[in-house]
């Protein structure tokens, strides 16, 4: 899996642990929607940690935390 999708999944899994929609992360982040939508349609494909720690801010998370989830258990074998 690339590093690009296990973001994107993270992401949502987040969003859904939390029964938060796109609009509410934004929102709660202060990342624009378009930013957003750009990070989980991976038309960005090099989100900076700046944006992601201002995601994690918005879920009530930390970036370690954001991280240390079986999403990136194998991020030293992606493509």
């Amino acid at each position: 899996m690339k590093a690009q999708d296990m973001l994107v999944e993270r992401i949502n899994n987040l969003c859904k642990e939390r029964r938060m929609s796109y609009y509410a992360l934004s929102y709660e982040s202060a990342v624009p929607m378009t930013t957003l939508m750009h990070i989980v349609d991976k038309t960005t494909v090099n989100p900076g940690v700046l944006t992601i720690g201002k995601l994690c801010d918005g879920l009530g998370i930390t970036l370690k935390d954001f991280f240390d989830s079986p999403e990136f258990d194998d991020m030293g074998h992606y493509e």
